[in-house]
C-alpha cells in the first residue's frame, strides 16, 4: 500500500504594513480574534495598519480573502530581519490583476455643417465663448473676474439650452479642479479668467499637465502685479509661457488680436488640447475682451466624441487612471522625458505667426494682442514715409514662431518690440533667438504698463528717432 504524501501546511497570513489601509475587514473575518485595530501610523503611507497576533491562528485564510488590497495580507513568510523591505509598485511586484472588462474604444468627434449666416458683431469675450460652443464645449466652470466675466455670463445663458453645464465655482482654485475632473472624463471644458484668478489656477494647471488632462483657459489679462486694476495689460505672458506651476510644465499659448481671432483661436484651442492631452491658454487683454468687431462664423461645428483614455465611469473605461504622482524617481524622470518629447512635437508643429509687409522689412516690429493693432498702423505710417517696416505678430507665444522669424533677420537692421508689459514678450523673443543660435540686430522697445497701451504715434516716433542714426 502506497504511503500518503507529505501533508502540506497551510500558510498563515503575513501583513505588508505599507499596503494596509486599516479598513478592518480582516478583523471581522477572523474567527480566532487574531487581528486587532492598530494604533501606530506607518511613516511611509500615513495610514494606521492593523496588528496581527497569530498565536491562535489556524491558517483558515478568511482574512486574506476579506482583504480588499491583494497585496496587504499575503500567504507568505515574513522576510528575515536582516533583509531590507523597499516599497514597490504592486503592479510591478505581482503583475496586473486579471480582468474581463472590454477595452475602451475611442469615439471620434463628428464635423457637423452649419447653415450660412450673416456676420455678427461681437465683443471679444463673446466671440471666444461662441468659438468654444462651435468646438463642442458644453462644460464651463468659472469665477467672475473683470474684464473676462462676459464670456462666462454668455455661457451661463446658453449652455442650459444646449444640454450643457455652467457652474460658478466658489473660487478659481475650485474652478481648475472641476476642469481637472471634467477633462479627465474626456469632455471639452473651459474657463474664463483674468490675471489674479489665473495665478490661483496654476497648481491645478500643473496637475492637469502632469496627468495629461485637456482644458482651455481664456485669460483676459489686466494690470498687475497683485490685484492691480481692471485695465488692459499684457501682464501674464511670462506666467503663461514659463510659470504654469512647478516642475516641467508647458502649454501652447495663443494670442488673439481681434474678436474674429478670439473665435477662431478658441476653436483651435480645443483641437490642440485634445491632440496633445495638455491644457491650452488663450491670451487676450482687457480691451480685446470688451472690444466689438465683425465676426464671421465657420461653415462647420464639432460634435465631440469620447477618447479611449477617458475616466468615463463605465466598464470599458474602468481601468483608466488620471494621476500626476510617480513615487519612484526613475518613473518620474521617464515621464518627464516623455513630456519633453511631447513639447518638442508642439514646438515643431504648432508655431504660428502673422506677417505684415515683412518680406523686405529693414525694421521689424514685434507685437501681440491689442498693441499689435497699433503697431500695424505704425508700420503703415512708416511705409508712407519711406521706411521699410514690417509687423511680425506671434500668434503662438509658446512655442514662439522662431521658424517664421529666422528668414526675416538677414534683411532686418532693427527689431522693435511693442508691448503692454515690462519686457515679457521681449524675453520670449530673446530666449527663442538664443535657443536657435541666431545672431540678431539691435532690439529696441516701446512699452507701457498698468493699463496704458502703446499708441501708433509713439511707435512711429520711436522708429524715426533712431532711423537716421542707423541709416
Amino acid at each position: 500500500m502506497a504511503s500518503p504524501g507529505p501533508v502540506r501546511e497551510r500558510p498563515k497570513p503575513f501583513l505588508l504594513d505599507e499596503f494596509c489601509k486599516g479598513c478592518g475587514r480582516c478583523i471581522e473575518a477572523c474567527a480566532k480574534n487574531c487581528i486587532e485595530v492598530g494604533h501606530e501610523i506607518n511613516p511611509l503611507t500615513g495610514l494606521v495598519p492593523v496588528v496581527l497576533n497569530l498565536d491562535h491562528c489556524n491558517a483558515c485564510g478568511l482574512c486574506m480573502d476579506a482583504c480588499p488590497e491583494p497585496y496587504g495580507l499575503r500567504p507568505e513568510a515574513k522576510p528575515k530581519a536582516s533583509e531590507d523591505f523597499e516599497l514597490q509598485d504592486p503592479a510591478k511586484l505581482f503583475g496586473e490583476r486579471a480582468s474581463q472588462r472590454p477595452k475602451p474604444v475611442a469615439i471620434p468627434p463628428e464635423i457637423v455643417p452649419l447653415p450660412k449666416t450673416e456676420p455678427l458683431v461681437l465683443k471679444g469675450n463673446y466671440a471666444a465663448a461662441v468659438g468654444a460652443l462651435l468646438a463642442g464645449c458644453r462644460h464651463v466652470y468659472g469665477y467672475p473676474i473683470t474684464p473676462s466675466t462676459e464670456g462666462a455670463e454668455l455661457m451661463a445663458k446658453l449652455l442650459p439650452r444646449l444640454d450643457g453645464v455652467f457652474l460658478q465655482a466658489v473660487s478659481e482654485v475650485a474652478t481648475v479642479n472641476m476642469m481637472y475632473g471634467c477633462g479627465g472624463a474626456g469632455l471639452p471644458c473651459m474657463t474664463f479668467t483674468s490675471s489674479p484668478g489665473f495665478s490661483l489656477m496654476l497648481e491645478g494647471i500643473s496637475y492637469m499637465i502632469g496627468s495629461e488632462v485637456p482644458g482651455v483657459f481664456v485669460d483676459v489679462m489686466r494690470g498687475g502685479p497683485g490685484l492691480g486694476n481692471i485695465a488692459p495689460e499684457q501682464s501674464d505672458v511670462k506666467l503663461a509661457c514659463r510659470g504654469l506651476g512647478h516642475g516641467n510644465t508647458h502649454a501652447i499659448v495663443l494670442a488673439a488680436s481681434t474678436p474674429q481671432e478670439m473665435l477662431d483661436l478658441s476653436r483651435l484651442a480645443f483641437t490642440l488640447t485634445f491632440k496633445y492631452r495638455n491644457p491650452v491658454i488663450l491670451l487676450a487683454d482687457g480691451y480685446l475682451g470688451q472690444m466689438t468687431g465683425k465676426v464671421v462664423l465657420p461653415e462647420t461645428m464639432v460634435k465631440p466624441g469620447l477618447p479611449e483614455w477617458a475616466v468615463w465611469g463605465d466598464a470599458a473605461h474602468r481601468g483608466n487612471l488620471m494621476s500626476s504622482i510617480y513615487l519612484d524617481e526613475k518613473d518620474l524622470e521617464t515621464f518627464n522625458v516623455r513630456l519633453n518629447e511631447k513639447y518638442a512635437r508642439m514646438r515643431a508643429a504648432e508655431q504660428r505667426a502673422d506677417l505684415f509687409l515683412c518680406d523686405d522689412a529693414e525694421v521689424l516690429v514685434v507685437s501681440i494682442g491689442t498693441p499689435a493693432r497699433m503697431a500695424k498702423g505704425a508700420v503703415e505710417a512708416l511705409r508712407r514715409q519711406g521706411v521699410k517696416a514690417g509687423l511680425f505678430r506671434p500668434v503662438s507665444v509658446w512655442p514662439f514662431p522662431i521658424d517664421a522669424l529666422k528668414p526675416l533677420l538677414p534683411k532686418a537692421r532693427r527689431v522693435v518690440v511693442v508691448e503692454a508689459s515690462a519686457g515679457q514678450l521681449e524675453d520670449e523673443l530673446r530666449l527663442a533667438l538664443s535657443h536657435a543660435g541666431l545672431a540678431t540686430p539691435p532690439i529696441e522697445s516701446v512699452r507701457h504698463m498698468g493699463g496704458v497701451l502703446p499708441q501708433t504715434g509713439e511707435v512711429v516716433k520711436a522708429v524715426l528717432s533712431r532711423q537716421e542714426v542707423t541709416a
